[in-house]
């Protein structure tokens, strides 16, 4: 593996890294079932951001919860780093789903309603062993370490597309060069990971849609302008147009996710809102079916007698992984799971993920780490998502050297694959 080679200041480490996160990995995986047996939806992770930060000073790394309340930042000094020293920042995103959990575990979710069905609570143990694997260097490495700054970066709110803006606002950004970070992936299975460079997630936007207009009873509609006739008529039309709208090679989705009208079975209401999201790869893309989506409404509106209107909201750019910091994950990934295991994906993801925020700020990357025990695997957002535990360790050992690379400022013609 030529391209790893090259790379002895992170290699020189690669031992020491495998051998104390096999000592820790009974401890990680029981603080993982921990946090997931304890989620807490976005913005209100305040019991989480408590417990990762106080992990964090027993380690003898400076953190704090931002004044939001929720949230952790922390710095690891190597090797004579100071908090001025430009960063290399690792993300984990801290939040829960509003969702119930349904598995047959010990550790499922005791707070009802809410589930660890994304696996944050993966990401979050592992930054969190990533910080104590860069301690335990630091107090035991004969090899010298690079002068270099990680911040760390607990995240909360990732679900709601605010958390990451929050700590751009807060100026926890600042200072910082490049920034990394992990998703689970079901896809996969533990002991692969997924790779891209370039555009790695959609581009996101929220869809909201009122109808409104009279209502009354169901025996009689011809005397109503039924509201719910026109919003199911309107999906049932954006489904079927919309992907015919814009090249089909150029990748979109439109899907609701809510429906809501009336509250009797025998009144039809005055009005129905649906809310959902629509997922695009590209601007001229996303431009159209934009104006698409609107003139389907205004059409509607026009033949049922309804009022519709369109509202799009939170708009999340794409992840778009930047060659540097994708190739250090690379070399990374392969020196802990060999060439085999690295997989390059050939197509973005059409979710969404607000790290995109952050690369206004810096440049950055994320890989998929794949999860799976076997084939196929509950999906992410799945009532019964849980993860193979053998994918923490993985995890740690991967970030944890791609931190280091790219800490030591590696040349990326000393990346190339």
């Amino acid at each position: 593996m030529t391209e790893a080679s090259s790379s002895s200041g992170f290699r020189d480490f690669g031992p020491a890294i495998d051998e104390f996160a096999r000592r820790q990995s009974a401890a990680w995986i029981a603080y993982r079932r921990e946090r997931h047996c304890s989620p807490e939806a976005g913005g209100e992770e305040r019991e989480t951001s408590h417990s990762v930060c106080e992990r964090l000073k027993s380690s003898g790394i400076p953190a704090f919860i931002p004044p939001r309340g929720v949230g952790v930042v922390g710095d690891v000094l190597l090797n004579g780093a100071t908090p001025e020293t430009p960063a290399v920042a690792v993300r984990a995103d801290i939040d829960a789903l509003r969702m119930p959990d349904r598995k047959t575990v010990s550790y499922a979710s005791i707070m009802p309603g809410l589930a660890h069905a994304c696996g944050h609570d993966v990401h979050t143990t592992i930054v969190l062993g990533l910080a104590q694997t860069l301690c335990h260097l630091r107090q035991t490495s004969d090899t010298v370490l690079p002068c270099a700054r990680i911040r760390l970066l607990f995240q909360p709110a990732e679900e709601t597309c605010d958390g990451a803006r929050w700590m751009i606002e807060d100026g926890y950004l600042n200072g910082v060069r490049s920034i990394i970070g992990v998703h689970v992936e079901p896809n996969l299975r533990v002991g692969q990971i997924g790779v891209r460079y370039g555009v790695f997630t959609a581009q996101v936007d929220e869809v909201f849609i009122h109808v409104r207009g009279r209502g009354g009873h169901t025996a009689r509609p011809h005397a109503t302008t039924d509201p719910v006739h026109a919003a199911a008529m309107l999906v049932c039309q954006l489904y079927q147009i919309l992907p015919r709208s814009v090249d089909v090679r150029d990748a979109s989705v439109l899907s609701f996710g809510q429906l809501e009208a009336g509250s009797a079975s025998n009144v039809i209401p005055d009005e129905v809102r649906l809310a959902g999201t629509l997922r695009t790869i590209g601007t001229e893309t996303r431009t159209e079916l934009i104006r698409r989506i609107r003139e389907c409404a205004a059409h509607m509106a026009a033949v049922t007698g309804n009022e519709i209107t369109v509202d799009l909201r939170h708009p999340l750019g794409s992840v778009v992984n930047a060659v540097a910091e994708t190739k250090a994950w690379h070399v990374a990934a392969a020196d802990v799971v060999g060439d085999d295991g690295v997989v390059v994906l050939d197509r973005p993801s059409m979710g969404g993920e607000d790290f995109a925020m952050y690369m206004q700020c810096c440049s950055g990357s994320q890989i998929r780490l794949g999860c799976a025990a076997s084939q196929p695997w509950p999906h992410l957002h799945s009532p019964v998502f849980d993860i193979d535990e053998d994918a923490i360790g993985i995890g740690i050992r991967v970030m944890t050297r791609t931190a280091l690379m790219l800490a030591t400022k590696v040349p990326a013609h000393d990346m190339n694959g």
